[in-house]
């Protein structure tokens, strides 16, 4: 390989490697793909690397096959001087074929069958999410979505693979907005909440569900996003789930979620209008996953701290929230878990220690509550 002389346009300009997929920028240089992928997508560069013309993160990059096509016969040309033929390429996404799989959706005998295939594109690599982003597909899957729970039905049988569809449509919801930028998160509306909870709400399958409960999470950073959420009842919709005792990813998801709408006052409101919230939330501790641990005990502070009533107080001593409270003192977990449990139990424990059901667990605590 060191004796061939490589043409000078075969070279990407970036990698100075020949060019296993050759683009085209709109400044008339030729790169290799992932090169100037890499360029654009994972630094601050907005320019042309060659022209240092400006060249912005979403410019389009033109296939260059007939510069392939030569690479490629030079490369078995000299095959017996140890160049490597470069391999044939994966079908690269694309707008046209974003919108093309968009449009199949309108078919119901095609759904299914182009949700499972977005679903497998979205998962292959990020620039596949990027350009579904870019194509409007979050949007289609929203109206999709909507479409499935206003008909009651797709491909025309009803439930099992109405369920289904949800599902991937769920799933592939996911993954485009763990893509999106902040600014696309930023500008939701209550519509969008809206599907995401009757999502919850139809208890479709474990996949639809974790999918729409990790949306809601990725969502939650931002306030108006998190009083929508409230609006649109998911305080209720996720104690009812939870209330179901699903598997234990979907609980560690589900009071992520809770802990998130329990920072605002109208989210804790109706948290406590829930009978069985704070039962609920209590029986995870110590049970499930340390991560539920950390969400169910930042839950019950942000009910202690903002919202403590005397019903809510007496509440947690019925449903024996205090006592696992102690229990968390004394159980192998982390040091800042057990802090915020004694925060917890110091700030109410003129009440608590009045209650026979826990005056023992908490004298013999005192040092610590009181320390």
């Amino acid at each position: 390989m060191d004796d061939i002389e490589v043409p000078k346009f075969f070279v990407c300009p970036i990698s100075l490697q020949i060019m296993k997929d050759p683009v085209t920028t709109i400044t008339g240089i030729t790169y290799d793909r992932e090169s100037i992928e890499q360029w654009l997508f994972t630094s601050q560069n907005t320019a042309c690397p060659v022209t240092k013309q400006p060249l912005q993160k979403d410019s389009d990059l033109t296939p260059n096959h007939t510069l392939r096509r030569l690479i490629q016969a030079w490369c078995t040309e000299n095959a017996s001087h140890g160049v490597d033929r470069i391999p044939t390429l994966n079908l690269v996404l694309t707008k046209a074929h974003v919108l093309k799989l968009i449009k199949n959706l309108s078919h119901h005998e095609l759904q299914i069958k182009t949700l499972i295939r977005l679903e497998l594109l979205a998962a292959e690599n990020e620039r596949n999410r990027k350009c579904m982003v870019d194509a409007g597909l979050p949007k289609a899957m929203l109206l999709f979505i909507a479409a499935c729970f206003k008909k009651g039905q797709v491909s025309g049988r009803r439930m099992e693979n109405y369920a289904t569809v949800k599902s991937h449509a769920a799933s592939v919801l996911k993954m485009l907005l763990e893509e999106a930028s902040s600014i696309v998160l930023e500008r939701l509306k209550p519509e969008f909440f809206e599907r995401i909870v009757g999502v919850l709400r139809e208890r479709i399958t474990h996949q639809g569900i974790n999918a729409a409960l990790q949306v809601l999470l990725n969502a939650c950073p931002w306030g108006r996003n998190r009083k929508m959420m409230v609006e649109s009842g998911a305080v209720f919709e996720l104690i009812e789930l939870e209330l179901g005792s699903p598997e234990r990813r979907t609980t560690e998801l589900n009071l992520g979620v809770l802990f998130h709408l329990c920072c605002c006052a109208e989210g804790r409101a109706q948290f406590l209008s829930h009978g069985g919230s704070i039962a609920v939330v209590a029986k995870r501790i110590l049970r499930v996953s340390p991560a539920v641990d950390d969400r169910a005990v930042l839950i019950l502070s942000q009910i202690c701290k903002f919202s403590g009533t005397s019903m809510a107080i007496q509440e947690m001593v019925d449903v024996k929230a205090v006592t696992k409270l102690c229990m968390l003192l004394q159980a192998d977990c982390a040091p800042y878990l057990k802090d915020k449990a004694r925060e917890i139990l110091r700030s109410h424990s003129d009440k608590w220690k009045n209650s026979p059901c826990i005056f023992s667990s908490l004298s013999s605590l005192e040092y610590q509550v009181s320390s």
